[in-house]
């Protein structure tokens, strides 16, 4: 089952701008059109969010928008450079998300997501973690994931709040209730209908077919069918002469898996000879099927670190030709590096000098692609004395940063993501509990080692100025053994809260 992710920009030109005069950009609250020419009339053809609540809208003459709104700011649109840019931000979104993705003027992108989303921890927190990184950039933006592109367009500009996710098969369903606009018709299209007092998606669907498309052509069942699902509306995944791509096309068409499978690893080929040329190597491949009825299926393999062995890029891709339906047929296969790197040749070790270093590059490959990159993790050392933030989630390859945990203190082997409060009964300020409660479970403290005293970091927040943690290593009855702290000093009623919480267990 295909699935298509909208994404919508509603202030894509004045977001634009905003981020390309910087420091100098008026601030956010501050009303903002951007004016162009219509024939002889100046309109505004592009708002923010404050001129919108200001009553301003698209179309409207410049000087009626000055009379309605004092403090305006005006500007003059850029069509051209806001075209240039949704296609650098589709070439963007390529490289992070999914093998096929367009752009979808005039202020969004349509990306077919059809056995991705599993790499981005599933649809919604692809969605979600999508629109956050727009909203960290500065860009307002909505997305909606359905089985067609149609009915994600629709619920993203519609319905979204900031994401929408239908489910599978109820497009229909989704789109029912919102306005005839959403099918992308012409406006005449629209007005017309609206004339004829057809105001929802669902009542022009209910009508009779024939004398609508008597009336205003097969513009209007065309769109209902592929908000449907009906018919298909293939995307034309964007490319630049910049990537390097491979491609076969044939006379008959192809289906069998097998065949799939021989001429991948022909198009690997090609395509590891066209990457050494350059010095380069893949760490993201995309393979597309152009299938007879012009629509495309896409296997998409990542590495851990660049590479161009053939042997290991064919697999990757191999492993899931199962995953590819190739209906009546497929007509063009392309592979293309969408991500690639420089590749350093390594010098091989002779065994006579050591034991070669044992390369998992391969093993990590295996797994990122099955479960998604962002589930295969390793921890790495923060240079940090409080716990907490001593340790950070890099990527299974990613170098050393040439930090280590201090090894004064032994460090327990599990630490909780948050120290968690627990009932003691202590002396203090230097001595650990005798007994204390975690998880309603009572544990009497045989011996103790401590205290090791831990200051907040006051360069971060004005409130770790003054504040301690004295942290001690415990062992109960039944010999298991625990890390806990006291926040604050014992004496000072700035330094922390007393309160003791556990914080780590060792092995």
């Amino acid at each position: 089952m295909p699935r298509v992710v909208s994404l919508f920009l509603p202030n894509w030109s004045t977001d634009r701008l905003r981020r390309k005069l910087g420091d100098a950009a008026p601030p956010p609250e501050t009303p903002l059109v951007l004016v162009g020419r219509q024939q002889r009339r100046r309109v505004v053809l592009a708002a923010n969010a404050a001129a919108i609540a200001g009553g301003l809208r698209v179309g409207m003459p410049a000087t009626k928008a000055q009379a309605l709104v004092s403090g305006l700011t005006l500007m003059d649109a850029d069509p051209a450079a806001d075209a240039e840019a949704l296609d650098r931000l589709a070439l963007w979104a390529l490289q992070r998300y999914a093998p096929i993705v367009a752009a979808d003027p005039p202020d969004g992108l349509v990306i077919d997501t059809t056995g991705a989303d599993h790499l981005h921890g599933g649809e919604e927190l692809m969605l979600s973690g999508m629109v956050n990184r727009f909203f960290a950039s500065g860009i307002a933006a909505r997305a909606a994931v359905a089985d067609t592109w149609g009915a994600a367009h629709a619920c993203a500009r519609f319905l979204a709040h900031p994401t929408r996710v239908v489910p599978p098969g109820g497009q229909a369903d989704a789109v029912q209730g919102l306005a005839i606009a959403a099918l992308r018709l012409d406006a005449a299209i629209v007005n017309g209908l609206r004339v004829l007092g057809f105001n929802t998606i669902g009542q022009a669907a209910s009508a009779s077919r024939a004398p609508l498309t008597l009336r205003f052509g097969p513009e209007l069942g065309r769109r209902l069918d592929q908000a449907m699902g009906r018919i298909a509306e293939p995307i034309d995944p964007v490319r630049t002469p910049d990537l390097i791509e491979v491609r076969r096309a044939f006379g008959e068409p192809i289906a069998a898996a097998e065949t799939i499978a021989r001429y991948t690893a022909r198009l690997v080929d090609q395509l590891c000879r066209a990457l050494e040329e350059k010095g380069l190597g893949a760490r993201r491949v995309d393979l597309l099927f152009h299938r007879v009825d012009n629509s495309y299926q896409a296997i998409r393999a990542g590495t851990a670190t660049p590479v161009r062995d053939v042997k290991r890029l064919t697999r990757l891709l191999t492993d899931r030709i199962e995953t590819i339906d190739p209906g009546f047929g497929i007509e063009i296969m392309s592979l293309t590096a969408t991500q690639a790197e420089p590749l350093i040749a390594r010098q091989v070790i002779s065994s006579l000098i050591g034991e070669p270093e044992a390369d998992v590059s391969g093993l990590i490959d295996i797994l990122c692609n099955r479960i998604g990159e962002r589930r295969l993790y390793r921890f790495a050392p923060v240079a940090s004395d409080v716990p907490e933030r001593s340790v950070s989630r890099v990527a299974p390859m990613a170098p050393d940063n040439g930090e280590t945990w201090p090894d004064h203190w032994p460090r327990p082997t599990r630490l909780l993501a948050h120290p968690e409060l627990i009932e003691t009964m202590a002396l203090l300020p230097d001595h650990p509990p005798v007994s204390f409660t975690w998880r309603g479970i009572r544990r009497r403290v045989r011996r103790a080692d401590g205290p090791e005293r831990v200051f907040g970091e006051w360069w971060k927040r004005d409130a770790e100025l003054a504040a301690v943690r004295d942290y001690f290593q415990v062992e109960d009855d039944a010999g298991e053994r625990y890390w806990i702290f006291r926040s604050g000093d014992g004496e000072h009623g700035d330094s922390g809260s007393h309160q003791w919480f556990l914080h780590g267990i060792f092995a």
